[in-house]
């Protein structure tokens, strides 16, 4: 369950100094990323990027091979920083449930609608997608297990919270997008739902 967090992935110097600077992987998945966020995966695309970035399609194809190559990185950079990011995050919290209310917090804070996450959930079939989706997925039932065996669920038991509560997110995460004030006040009686004996 995590992070579900479109920032805005192009640098401040998007227009000026960074057009003409050399740009890094970095520079492209986070054009990528926001190509994502606004376009889904089919806006993941060389020419489209490099046209965004001012660049030629070249300065793109120095990184990657081709466009799934792009595409792998950008679901990848999306895995650590919306999933094993946050998870760091939520783990400064002291206690188990109090990292479930800063988990359900961080990955529906209003800034934050999920539009990437929407994208990669909507083209589940896509072959560089697809993997990475179930690695996300597993990753953050796992934890989502982790912290209700922590408030001394069994095992089997926190397993199926765990999966409740994920199911909770990705339709949370849905709603925000078009009803984020029906979702927002829920936050803490989702929490309380989920942790009730």
């Amino acid at each position: 369950m995590v992070p579900l967090h479109t920032v805005a992935y192009v640098p401040e110097t998007y227009g000026s100094v960074w057009n003409v600077a050399r740009r890094s992987r970095d520079d492209w998945t986070a054009v990528a990323m926001t190509s994502l966020a606004e376009g889904g995966v089919p806006a993941v695309a060389i020419e489209p990027i490099a046209a965004r970035a001012g660049a030629t399609k070249g300065s793109v194809y120095h990184h990657f091979a081709n466009r799934d190559a792009l595409l792998q990185a950008t679901v990848e950079r999306w895995e650590r920083e919306h999933t094993e990011a946050v998870i760091e995050l939520v783990e400064a919290e002291e206690t188990p449930l109090g990292r479930l209310r800063v988990l359900f917090g961080t990955v529906l804070d209003r800034s934050r609608k999920g539009s990437i996450e929407l994208a990669l959930h909507n083209a589940a079939d896509d072959p560089v997608v697809a993997p990475v989706l179930k690695r996300v997925s597993e990753r953050r039932i796992e934890y989502l297990t982790e912290l209700f065996a922590g408030l001394g669920f069994p095992p089997d038991v926190a397993h199926r919270r765990a999966v409740l509560a994920y199911s909770v997110y990705l339709g949370q995460v849905q709603m925000m997008a078009t009803l984020p004030e029906l979702v927002e006040p829920l936050l803490d009686e989702v929490v309380q739902v989920l942790t009730r004996d």
